[in-house]
């Protein structure tokens, strides 16, 4: 082997002095630097005009249609209308921009006293301005009928109280509960909260648990069927929207499955914080893959009243019973008052996994199967 080529394998293996290995890692760094940057810049831009954009819609939004027009519009709004009824109208008519946009409106100014009637208006006018009007507006005439529909009730115990109370017919009504078209109309109105789950095969009422508890006002002696249901879904509708965000928040549950969470809570709980505390109960029994089992889904299961289960009570084959099935029913079993609603959406944290009720309506927690089962000893057991 020659001297020369010595020579240059010895260059080509000539390790980097500290001084070179620095200026590499300092050229590295300031690459590093620039790629950061603008990554940075890049991130900042999307942001703020992501959130510029957000601006603007929501601006424009609550901004007048159009704040040079000289136009009026005559709108009605009728009698029973519900926010949601109202800014459907005010988008349709060209008085607002956006009607979810002045539904959060309502909603963040608590402006809840509409009156019925007729409004003269213009696309000039702010929300503040609409708002206003729509609260001083005069109605027209007196409720002829009031029906008072409890927290708890079933569709067949709804259609019971409006028979005796508003001359409907129970059968008419129950069969207009089971009409898939009618069912199909009603969805294509409500499609935030009537989805394709209460159509699946095994429910019994496809509106169970979603004609909301309140007091109605009909201004007419013969209410038709249809106008009470859709205003009870109205009233449904308004106090679901109120908790949208938490709902959509609660990625594990669709709408159908919180409202039927929350007519178990309302059929157990006899009070608001056992409300709370109950619907921790069935979430930590849930984490732990233990069924909820719950004794008014067994009586809804049996489509009857039942005073007092038995050990073939519990035996029935039902998507509704909880003994039978994991997690929550096919479908809610009653309706629901807000708090149950509140109840799901915020729960007690807990470590129970256990209650009972005793005779005087106390209601009893546990933490093992052992507690509770001397707790049915101490408050069922020697009440017999």
């Amino acid at each position: 082997m020659s001297k020369g080529t010595d020579d240059s394998n010895n260059k080509e293996k000539k390790k980097p002095t500290y001084k070179e290995i620095a200026q590499e890692r300092g050229r590295e760094a300031s690459i590093a630097r620039k790629i950061f940057f603008f990554i940075f810049i890049v991130l900042i831009a999307f942001i703020i005009i992501g959130g510029y954009s957000a601006y603007k819609y929501v601006a424009n939004g609550v901004a007048p249609v159009d704040p040079d027009s000289e136009e009026e519009i005559e709108i009605n709004i009728p009698l029973g209308s519900s926010t949601s009824d109202i800014a459907a109208i005010l988008e349709e008519e060209g008085l607002i921009h956006n009607s979810l946009i002045y539904r959060f409106y309502v909603k963040f100014n608590n402006a809840a006293d509409f009156q019925a009637g007729d409004y003269t208006l213009s696309p000039s006018m702010t929300l503040a301005e609409i708002t206003a009007e729509l609260e001083t507006g005069a109605v027209y005439q007196e409720a002829v009928l009031r029906v008072t529909v409890p927290e708890g009730r079933n569709i067949e115990e709804i259609a019971t109280i409006f028979e005796e109370n508003a001359g409907v017919n129970r059968e008419e009504f129950l069969e207009k509960m089971n009409d898939q078209e009618y069912i199909k109309e009603l969805m294509e109105k409500y499609p935030d909260i009537l989805t394709e789950e209460i159509l699946a095969e095994d429910i019994r009422y496809p509106l169970e648990g979603y004609l909301f508890p309140a007091t109605y006002e009909f201004y007419e002696e013969d209410p038709s069927i249809d106008k009470i249901v859709t205003n009870m879904l109205n009233k449904s509708q308004d106090i679901l929207f109120i908790y949208i965000d938490q709902m959509e928040a609660m990625e594990q549950f669709t709408v159908h499955d919180i409202v039927t969470f929350a007519s178990l809570v309302e059929e157990e709980a006899p009070s608001v914080e056992d409300r709370k505390r109950i619907a921790g109960v069935f979430y930590n029994r849930m984490a732990q893959d233990m069924m909820l089992q719950t004794d008014p889904t067994v009586i809804y299961a049996h489509g009857e009243h039942i005073s007092r289960l038995t050990y073939a009570d519990y035996e029935i084959e039902s998507p509704y019973n909880t003994y039978h099935v994991m997690g929550l029913p096919i479908g809610p079993i009653a309706n629901f008052g807000e708090s149950s609603l509140q109840a799901v959406l915020e729960p007690e944290q807990s470590n129970y996994l256990y209650f009972l009720a005793d005779a005087e309506g106390n209601v009893h927690y546990s933490e093992t199967y052992e507690q509770h089962q001397a707790y049915e000893q101490q408050y069922i057991h020697t009440q017999e």
